[in-house]
């Protein structure tokens, strides 16, 4: 029998400590996220707060997600020091792998779809990533299986292993990270969580973590339209699929992912793609925060919710994310040629918000 390569095992050792050791360093560098309150009128009694992961070192809510994926793969010894990462995604998870891959001196290979933007590809090579372009889109993720089986290197597979890489119990988890914020806002916790669902790994998270501390806080799922859970949610049936890709970068999935959790999801939403938008724009005027579109989504279901509360005459408060900044999307949602090319017109989604915070019901397009 061949005797193992003693000196190989403790040169990986040494290696995986090392990686793991610059991951804690990184995390522990990054600046505190802050809790920002939107201005609803002081008369309503209802209060709206916002968790800023946009603060995040890569700009995003998918920051922390990557990182829990690389520290858990290491310690499996998935990535070595010569292993290349390959992900399927040209999004906030693909800059995040870069960044990560990046700091512990790995490769990484984005497959993205042949039309991904030329800024997007940007923010990927900006930490050293290198973009494989591949069609048609949907097939993106059986080509990043295939080409890391052919590199020898390790598929992230994110939607797939989302479910395992946040511990609800831990107290610097996104559930706790923000009920935490709110309680020290509040006296109490919040009345209403809204999120979006792209893996369905926060409002998952979110979802364990009120029931386990046994919150009366109620979790409600936005999902914008062609995706599969919102409709999953309605009918019970986890196998839902609507072969469409979602429009609203970041949340929305035409199948159920393995990470979401609907028994513990309160409501699920629905949000016009266009809505998202206008909430999106209307967050940039109003408050000037800069977020991309599913926080968008985020606000527009919140102001929802503020509605409801304020019909039935309850007081309190609606806590949520800004998911990421906007920069990522001036060519696109921050676009009107490119909304009117995709028949995204957020016009009349705008008066719905303005007659609402002018003291007016909450009256939505027909």
């Amino acid at each position: 029998m061949q005797e193992p390569d003693r000196s190989s095992q403790e040169g990986e050792r040494r290696w995986a400590q090392q990686a793991l050791a610059r991951l804690r360093a990184a995390a522990a560098e990054e600046p505190a996220i802050p809790l920002r309150r939107y201005p609803l009128p002081g008369s309503w009694g209802v209060r709206l707060y916002f968790r800023d992961e946009s603060r995040r070192p890569t700009g995003s809510v998918k920051h922390r997600l990557v990182r829990r994926l690389v520290e858990d793969a290491v310690v499996r010894g998935d990535i070595r020091q010569d292993t290349t990462v390959v992900e399927a995604t040209a999004g906030n998870t693909a800059v995040a792998t870069a960044y990560f891959a990046k700091l512990i001196g790995v490769p990484f290979i984005a497959v993205v779809p042949g039309r991904t933007a030329r800024a997007k590809r940007e923010r990927v090579e900006r930490y050293g990533g290198t973009c494989h372009a591949f069609d048609p889109p949907a097939a993106i993720y059986d080509e990043a299986a295939r080409l890391a089986a052919e590199v020898g290197g390790y598929y992230l597979d994110h939607l797939a292993a989302a479910r395992h890489a946040e511990d609800w119990r831990a107290p610097d988890s996104v559930g706790a990270a923000l009920l935490a914020q709110v309680i020290a806002a509040e006296g109490g916790p919040p009345t209403w969580v809204v999120v979006g669902v792209g893996t369905g790994a926060t409002s998952a998270t979110l979802g364990c973590h009120l029931r386990h501390h046994g919150y009366p806080t109620r979790l409600a799922a936005v999902d914008p339209e062609h995706s599969a859970y919102w409709p999953s949610w309605v009918t019970g049936y986890s196998g839902y699929g609507t072969g469409m890709p979602s429009r609203i970068e970041g949340i929305g999935r035409p199948r159920v992912e393995p990470a979401f959790l609907p028994s513990v999801i309160d409501l699920a939403m629905p949000v016009p793609d266009a809505a998202s938008v206008a909430a999106m724009r209307h967050l940039a005027t109003a408050t000037g925060w800069s977020a991309g579109p599913s926080t968008g989504a985020n606000l527009w279901a919140a102001l929802r919710l503020a509605a409801r509360m304020r019909a039935a005459g309850e007081t309190g408060s609606i806590a949520t994310l800004i998911c990421d900044g906007a920069d990522a999307y001036r060519d696109t949602y921050c676009d009107d040629d490119w909304l009117r090319q995709r028949q995204l017109d957020p016009g009349p989604y705008t008066p719905t918000i303005e007659r609402f915070l002018a003291g007016g019901p909450w009256s939505e397009p027909t």
